[in-house]
């Protein structure tokens, strides 16, 4: 029999509701792969010897993402160079790339593999998809032809693109994003004429994706998420760890933080070169995260998050990233000031010589408060509030504006803001603030053994990153890192 009219009409509604509630949040999944790496050589391999190297790595690969389906993830994202790793040249890296449509295409490699023949690396991922229901977040490398009507035209006929890749769950292409802002080792790779902003829809939210170096830039870093409003950024990447501010959780759990957006970042795993440190990271703090330097494994995270953290009720409020500092009196240059470099920037610091207080330390426009209490003061460690207001230079040109707290790699002055990964000292409170002149400022606190501190801190709306509660490892760092797009 059929059901009558009011009954149909109210199971649609329940069905529509229950839809509506299981969009509110979802399940996502980041892989950290150990990259299994081609021979070093100058010299193009054949077409068949840079596919059998690449399935190796797509096998790794689909174990992860048939373990993150059977966990119930929506979506999961794999690294930069995850599939072919780094040691090329622009005529080694040949044979491995694919030429990769614009998705408005509408393609299906699992099901039409010949479409765009070949393209045997895109129709594995999307099998992958497909066949798991999930979407899939993959780099691998486009190749695009090009003549000399094009004054831009490499000599060698063709664009080379560091390129990400989004399946959806049914294996169609619905998001191809090439890297903009290259970093200075990536020469087998062109960057795109312009920047891209690439977006795309799911029944979970707004997304919006670029790669690792990106992230340090505007364009498209930005404007993905202040102008096109994603909920959701994902972020393949071939990270090096820099302490003290740009290790890759750290960072990337600040960046989350200070953008106000979901952050998942899916690291490679190497740790001759500092390579690792991947999470889910939402507005309020890190879901999971992965830090390994001891071995050499590969690494699954599955976390729930909003679908639309803007919209969820533990987003953070919005921030006046001066106010607080602005009104603390400016007190004249403190008799220990002193200089040093943190990454080739150099620095202007102040000891906390007392195991509590009030310190300010101020360079160009930027001065740093600091109020805090220590647990107990040790003779063997150092501690210094630290500001910077300038351009950096290395590894590519930005402004920045960084407040920091940090422990010294030993006693010794001259050694502040060189690399710490562990601490003694625990410290009873802490609150910094500094009169910054961007909105863009992501806060950091990392604890002894690079760990992060979920839940521990917050940041007041008036521009004060606190210690919620009483921290509870030592601390190596508490920074608020200030990124001044305008300036650039």
């Amino acid at each position: 029999m059929l059901p009558s009219q009011p009954l149909l009409h109210a199971a649609v509604f329940a069905l529509t509701v229950l839809q509506a509630l299981a969009s509110d949040t979802f399940i996502a999944a980041v892989y950290e792969h150990a990259v299994i790496l081609p021979d070093v050589t100058d010299d193009p391999v054949s077409p068949s010897d840079a596919l059998a190297l690449m399935n190796k790595n797509m096998d790794v690969l689909e174990g992860a993402i048939k373990e993150a389906a059977q966990q119930g993830a929506h979506i999961i994202v794999t690294p930069e160079d995850g599939i072919y790793g780094w040691r090329f040249t622009r005529e080694s890296i040949y044979p491995y790339l694919e030429d990769i449509p614009d998705p408005a295409v509408n393609w299906i490699p699992c099901t039409d593999p010949t479409r765009f023949a070949p393209a045997p690396v895109q129709e594995r991922l999307s099998c992958m998809a497909r066949n798991n229901s999930i979407y899939v977040v993959a780099n691998i490398g486009d190749k695009k032809p090009c003549n000399s009507s094009d004054p831009s035209c490499p000599s060698d006929g063709r664009y080379q693109y560091n390129t990400d890749v989004v399946f959806d769950r049914e294996g169609k292409l619905v998001a191809r994003y090439h890297k903009y802002n290259l970093f200075m080792s990536e020469t087998q790779f062109n960057y795109p004429k312009e920047p891209e902003a690439i977006t795309f829809e799911t029944p979970f939210g707004k997304f919006g994706i670029f790669t690792c170096f990106d992230i340090l830039f505007r364009e498209p870093a930005v404007v993905l998420v202040s102008e096109l409003q994603v909920d959701t950024v994902l972020f393949p990447t071939a990270w090096m760890n820099v302490l003290p501010f740009l290790t890759a959780v750290e960072f990337h759990s600040a960046w989350a933080m200070g953008m106000g957006v979901n952050f998942l970042a899916a690291n490679t795993h190497y740790t001759n070169l500092s390579m690792t440190g991947s999470g889910i990271y939402a507005p309020d703090r890190a879901r999971t995260y992965y830090y390994n330097m001891k071995t050499e494994d590969g690494h699954l995270l599955v976390a729930e998050l909003h679908s639309h953290p803007r919209l969820s009720p533990a987003s953070p409020p919005a921030v006046s990233w001066r106010s607080y500092a602005s009104s603390v009196k400016r007190f004249s240059p403190n008799d220990h000031d002193f200089g040093g470099l943190i990454f080739h920037d150099w620095f202007t610091f102040t000891e906390l010589t007392k195991p509590e207080g009030n310190l300010t330390v101020c360079q160009k426009d930027l001065c740093c408060h600091l109020n805090y209490k220590m647990a107990g003061k040790r003779e063997d460690e150092v501690y210094v509030l630290g500001a910077f207001d300038g351009l950096h230079v290395v590894e590519g040109q930005y402004y920045l504006q960084i407040c920091t707290l940090l422990k010294c790699k030993s006693t010794d002055p001259n050694t502040c803001g060189q690399p710490v990964e562990t601490a003694q000292t625990k410290f009873e409170m802490f609150s910094l603030s500094g009169t910054f002149g961007t909105n863009y400022v992501f806060p950091e606190v990392l604890y002894s053994g690079v760990q992060l501190a979920p839940g521990e801190f917050e940041v007041l709306n008036d521009g004060r990153l606190i210690s919620k509660t009483r921290p509870t490892k030592p601390i190596v760092t508490v920074t608020l890192f200030g990124r001044w797009y305008e300036k650039d």
